[in-house]
C-alpha cells in the first residue's frame, strides 16, 4: 500500500480489551486496516461522535503525520524507528483515565508525565530529517486557529505547534460534543470503558503509521523500546 503520510504513535496492545473496545468504538482497527462496528450503546450517536477522530485511530501522537522529505525513503524511516527504539527504554505510569478536555472526550496518562513528555520530543527531533517541509497552505490553516509565540516557533522549526512544552499526551475519543451530549457520553464511557483501563498504563513500543489515500491510518510496523534510559 502506498501512504500519503507517516506518523509514530503509541498505539494500545494487540488484544487487550481497552484495545479492543476502542477500535469498535472509533469504528477503525488501525493495526488490521479494517472497518468494525460500533457498539450499540445507551442509543449514542456513536458514529456521528466518532467520525473526526475515527480515521486517526485509538493511538496518542509521538511525531505527528508528515510527508516524506526528498532523498527519504521508507526503508530509512523504518531504520529510523528501529534505531530510536533501540536506544529508548519503555515508560511506566500508574494508568489511563477518562478525560473531557475542552469540549472532546480523551484518556489520559495518570500520574507523573513527564518520562513521556520527553520520549514524544525524542521522536520528533529523532524522525524530523525524514520530514519534508509542511506546505505553505497548511502552516496558514494552522495559525488561523491562533498560535502562542511558542506554538509559532514549534511550527516553524517542527511542522506542528502541539509538540515539546506544547505537548500534551492523549488518546483521543471523540470529536468536539454538544453541551448537552456530552454528559451522557461522558457517562457512557466510564461505564464501559474505564474498568477495562491499564493499570499501570505502559509504552513498551512505537507503532510507525501511514496514511491512506483516504486518510484514514494503518499500522506498519511496531518497534519495542529495548534501551537502558
Amino acid at each position: 500500500m502506498t501512504f500519503t503520510r507517516y506518523a509514530l504513535y503509541f498505539a494500545p496492545p494487540t488484544g487487550a480489551d481497552w484495545t479492543k473496545f476502542g477500535a469498535s468504538w472509533l469504528g477503525w482497527d488501525m493495526e488490521t486496516g479494517t472497518q468494525v462496528a460500533h457498539p450499540l450503546l445507551d442509543d449514542l450517536p456513536v458514529a456521528e461522535i466518532t467520525d473526526t477522530p475515527r480515521k486517526y485511530g485509538l493511538h496518542g501522537t509521538m511525531k505527528p503525520p508528515f510527508r516524506l522529505a526528498k532523498g527519504q525513503t521508507v526503508e530509512d524511516l523504518k531504520q529510523g524507528c528501529s534505531d530510536l527504539a533501540a536506544r529508548t527504554a519503555p515508560v511506566h505510569l500508574q494508568g489511563l483515565e477518562l478525560a473531557q478536555l475542552g469540549k472532546f472526550l480523551a484518556l489520559r496518562p495518570i500520574g507523573e508525565i513527564a518520562l513521556l513528555s520527553d520520549l514524544a520530543a525524542e521522536c520528533v527531533r529523532a524522525l524530523d530529517r525524514f520530514r519534508a517541509p509542511a506546505p505553505q497552505a497548511e502552516l496558514e490553516k494552522r495559525r488561523a486557529k491562533g498560535l502562542s509565540p511558542a506554538q509559532e516557533a514549534n511550527l516553524v522549526q517542527w511542522g506542528y505547534p502541539y509538540v515539546m512544552e506544547n505537548f500534551k499526551f492523549h488518546i483521543t475519543l471523540t470529536g468536539r460534543l454538544e453541551k448537552s451530549l456530552l454528559p451522557h457520553v461522558l457517562t457512557t464511557l466510564d461505564t464501559y470503558l474505564t474498568p477495562v483501563l491499564p493499570i499501570p498504563f505502559e509504552v513498551n513500543d512505537l507503532a510507525l503509521m501511514g496514511e491512506d489515500a483516504e486518510g484514514r491510518f494503518h499500522l506498519i510496523q511496531r518497534y519495542p523500546l529495548t534501551g537502558s534510559s
